[in-house]
């Protein structure tokens, strides 16, 4: 299992539009592969004393956070899938996120410890 996780911030009265561009991102990365994906719209985030998610990255008033994560078979896996995606032209069409693209963290992780999955 490999994990690639995102911390976007998103307009709020763009949830409708967030959300067609993920489903759609899905049945792409889906077609590569991909064993799962959960898109998260921020229900509870505090404000830190140092450090919290909207710091993170860079929040202004009116953005939500979105948390989300795909679950890849492994991470030679990924890297294939990866390189082929960058090859296909569905990438280019699809479209501008209706988010500041420049301002999400992306980061991929070997677990250590999974709880609830065989």
């Amino acid at each position: 299992m490999y994990i690639c996780g995102l911390l976007i911030p998103v307009p709020e009265h763009q949830l409708d539009a967030y959300r067609a561009w993920a489903e759609n991102g899905a049945r792409f990365f889906k077609d590569y592969g991909c064993l799962e994906i959960v898109e998260s719209w921020e229900d509870f985030v505090p404000h830190g004393k140092q450090t919290d998610f909207r710091r993170a990255v860079a929040a202004k008033d009116g953005e939500k956070i979105v948390f989300t994560w795909q679950i890849w078979p492994d991470k030679a896996f990924f890297e294939a899938a990866e390189q082929r995606m960058h090859q296909d032209e569905r990438m280019d069409s699809a479209g501008n996120p209706p988010f500041d693209a420049a301002r999400l963290i992306l980061g991929c992780f070997q677990p250590v410890f999974t709880m609830g999955r065989d």
